[in-house]
């Protein structure tokens, strides 16, 4: 259960902590003292989305902090799951946020994403507001009702895989069914594309570099003769000059024959003996690229007329040859699933049968399966309007089988009738917001029976209603917080009356700023503020006796 809530700079509420016990726990207060923002403050504790405008005006940043104890097994095992240490069953979720819109989560003082704070605060906490009496009036949401009150989850994943096999195996199915004109102009297509790149051999990735080296080599020729026949003359020499390597010979052995007298010039003749080696090594790698340089001006013309089909190729097919190959690999296999395709198309026709019959299978089970849960969960709903002084409305549904889809073949729609001898009628049609608000409560708490959630609450859930109805709906949420926490934001003695810890919010201005304030009432003053909302500012002596009556006869 939440047994604390802290706020900090949200709205008008500048620092709050509040105290919940087990029970019954009511917020009453004046119109527009902030019951709302309690609402607020804690569907943002629970990872809803929130507006940075909540801050409160002049501050940086907001913080809203949920202290849980006592959380059920499924909370415990979430947390878990989730790394997050639970051993004696308390969780503290914290969330800030700043002006920026950044959201800083934590979860027993581990960071936590906004996500994974609405996962585990849904095992904790259930609210229910105006929005989801809306809800109820939507006929698209009623199937949802059922699915959790029957517990329909394993049948509706069974379901839904089965179907969405099922639609993916009709994709595939519906791709191959194109006209026989259709199917050869492609098939064509796809010949052509895939002779013209086998029809050029492309065998290495590096073939254009490698044209486009030797392109280079050919289209200089000249220039690169003319640099190897200089440098071989300059080393070996020609008639009319000495070359490099007969005069560095004579400076070697002039050197060599004076280090036979000077000991220190041995290691410069080792030295420049070396070095001659090297220019007789280079003087033969010269002649020998002389003698292997040959081209013929015609290979010109076939690099050319090659690197044109490649790049013809590029432009229709790819960036490189490495794109061009993968796409004839690509056209291979299309041209081979099209040419195999009615063989494929038999296979998923088969295929498809299996799946419709699984799927039908799977959701006229999952259709019974709901049929029979909503025939109890009517029977207990109504049971729970009788207590709410609706005996007369009787609740039924409008099923109709339609076409598979996600979420089956049923199209569910709540029906009521609210005076005898009426045919049914669609819900939207005829509830008043009284009325929506009370079979809210008692969907809600028939549907409570099938959770573990510790912490229930209540925006305003008497909203239309009054005198009995309101005194029912009173003893209907205090009976249900025996067996779990109720939270009620209320605007009617009636159900106050019923609470177990009463909490009343109101403003104060202090100085030129308006503060929210939370002061929990006990004794005389509960009987003070159950006067107050039943007879306004001015509380007599008798307003507060009846306000004590109406107390004592709600926990008697």
């Amino acid at each position: 259960m939440l047994t604390q809530l802290h706020i900090q700079n949200i709205a008008v509420i500048h620092k709050a902590t509040i105290q919940f016990s087990q029970g019954f726990n009511v917020f009453t207060g004046e119109t527009g003292a902030g019951k709302t923002i309690l609402i607020s403050a804690i569907d943002a504790v629970l990872g809803e989305r929130t507006s940075r405008d909540i801050i409160r005006t002049g501050e940086e940043k907001a913080l809203v902090s949920a202290l849980f104890e006592d959380i059920p097994p499924k909370a415990v095992d979430a947390l878990q799951e989730q790394g997050y240490d639970a051993d004696d069953n308390t969780v503290l979720i914290v969330r800030e946020i700043t002006a920026g819109g950044k959201n800083n989560c934590k979860i027993n003082g581990m960071p936590a994403t906004v996500a994974i704070l609405k996962e585990i605060s849904s095992l904790l906490i259930n609210i229910h507001g105006q929005r989801d009496s809306q809800q109820l009036l939507a006929p698209e949401k009623h199937c949802g009702l059922i699915d959790m009150y029957g517990e329909t989850s394993d049948e509706l994943q069974k379901y839904a895989e089965s179907y969405y096999s099922m639609r993916k195996i009709r994709t595939e199915l519906n791709g191959l069914m194109t006209d026989d004109a259709q199917k050869a102009q492609r098939i064509d297509m796809l010949n052509f594309q895939i002779d013209e790149i086998e029809a050029a051999e492309l065998d290495s990735p590096d073939e254009e570099d490698i044209l486009l080296s030797r392109k280079k080599v050919i289209r200089n020729s000249e220039k690169i003769l003319k640099g190897l026949t200089q440098g071989y003359e300059a080393l070996t020499g020609d008639d009319d000059e000495t070359g490099i390597s007969t005069l560095f010979d004579y400076l070697v052995s002039g050197i060599s024959g004076a280090a036979d007298y000077i000991d220190s010039l041995e290691p410069l003749a080792a030295r420049l003996e070396e070095i001659g080696y090297e220019l007789a090594e280079a003087a033969g790698d010269i002649r020998d690229v002389l003698e292997d340089f040959e081209f013929d001006p015609r290979e010109l013309d076939d690099i050319e007329n090659r690197l044109d089909t490649i790049y013809k190729l590029k432009r229709k097919y790819g960036a490189s040859i490495e794109e061009i190959t993968a796409f004839c690999d690509s056209a291979r296999e299309e041209l081979e699933s099209i040419t195999t395709s009615d063989r494929r198309a038999e296979k998923l026709s088969a295929e498809l049968e299996k799946a419709e019959k699984l799927t039908e299978k799977l959701g006229k089970k999952l259709s019974d399966r709901r049929v029979g849960a909503a025939k109890d969960f009517i029977e207990e709903v109504e049971e729970e309007l009788a207590f709410l002084d609706m005996p007369s409305v009787k609740l039924s549904i409008s099923h109709k089988t339609i076409q598979p889809n996600e979420n089956g073949i049923d199209d569910i729609e709540f029906m009521v009738t609210t005076n005898v001898g009426e045919i049914p009628k669609p819900l939207s049609k005829i509830a008043s917001g009284g009325e929506v608000s009370r079979m809210m409560l008692a969907i809600k708490n028939v549907l409570a029976e099938r959770d573990e959630i510790g912490t229930l609450i209540f925006d305003e859930v008497d909203t239309g209603v009054s005198g009995r109805a309101a005194n029912k709906i009173g003893s209907k949420l205090r009976q249900v917080s025996g067996r779990r926490q109720v939270i009620c934001v209320t605007h009617l003695a009636q159900v106050a009356a019923f609470g177990d810890n009463h909490l009343y919010i109101y403003k104060e201005v202090d100085g030129d700023r308006t503060f929210t304030r939370v002061q929990p009432l006990e004794g005389e003053d509960v009987y003070k503020e159950l006067a107050r909302i039943t007879s306004g500012d001015l509380i007599t002596d008798a307003a507060v006796e009846n306000a004590r009556e109406m107390y004592d006869h709600a926990h008697q």
